[in-house]
């Protein structure tokens, strides 16, 4: 009978290597549960918040405007400079020019531009259910991230002449233009402030374009990557930016309406 020999030192690199497979076995696990919970904070989480957070905001507004009468925060006069940088990568500010007034909407005294990360109007797309704060600025901490819509400094104002130029996630963080792709011409999106409701018919969409193309929020919008997407008149624009593709930040995704009506509160 031959018997069988047993080097203690392979049992021990045996061993070893078995220790070695299990503890990293319980790395990918535990570093693949960190991750989900990432996401899960993320894609979830975040929305959550930002969500509830933006329908407070709304109800505060709506609240305050209730009182009555008194300083319209909600219909500001242009702004000639711009002021925070767009940290939401959505598009570059665009410099206001004078031009003379186009319709009923621009008449009566103009209040000072609204406090940075301020909310002070209420955008409603009824087609994506969609109600949410308006504030100035488009800094992902102090607006974007709340869940709000963000004002590009030194573009137009509610119902003014020029262009209302406003930016908002895709995704996270209340992803408010998650959907605004299936827009089409002729929905509507009002804009709501202390003293006014303006309304806008969407027009035109660009479905993609530079993370830099600073022409889609002139005060004309025309895009200066893609010049056969815009116009070429003056006249009272929205306009509405957000990443795309989804969950990425590469391009922009552009929606372009007219104002069509505007009535006080």
């Amino acid at each position: 009978m031959r018997l069988r020999i047993v080097h203690h030192g392979t049992r021990r690199r045996r061993e070893r290597l078995r220790r070695a497979v299990r503890a990293g076995g319980e790395l990918l696990v535990t570093g693949g549960l960190v991750l989900l919970l990432l996401v899960v904070h993320q894609l979830w989480w975040t929305n959550r918040e930002a969500r509830e957070g933006a329908r407070r905001e709304v109800e505060v507004l709506e609240r305050e405007w209730e009182r009555g009468p008194g300083a319209d925060s909600g219909s500001p006069s242009t702004s000639p400079e711009a002021g925070e940088a767009g940290e939401a990568g959505d598009a570059g500010g665009a410099r206001e020019q004078r031009q003379p007034r186009e319709s009923s909407a621009d008449q009566g005294p103009r209040p000072a531009v609204p406090d940075l990360s301020r909310a002070y109007a209420v955008l409603r797309i009824p087609r994506l259910h969609l109600r949410v704060p308006v504030a100035e600025g488009v800094g992902r901490r102090s607006v974007l991230n709340k869940g709000y819509v963000g004002h590009y400094p030194g573009t137009g104002q509610p119902g003014g002449a020029g262009n209302f130029a406003l930016a908002g996630h895709r995704n996270s963080h209340g992803e408010p233009f998650r959907y605004v792709d299936r827009l089409v011409p002729g929905d509507t999106v009002r804009v709501e402030t202390r003293s006014a409701v303006y309304t806008y018919a969407v027009d035109r969409t660009l479905r993609r374009t530079s993370a830099r193309d600073s022409g889609v929020i002139a005060r004309v919008p025309r895009s200066s990557v893609r010049p056969a997407f815009g116009y070429t008149a003056p006249g009272h624009y929205l306009t509405l930016t957000t990443c795309t593709p989804e969950y990425t930040s590469r391009y922009r995704l552009v929606v372009w309406g007219k104002l069509v009506s505007a009535r006080p509160r």
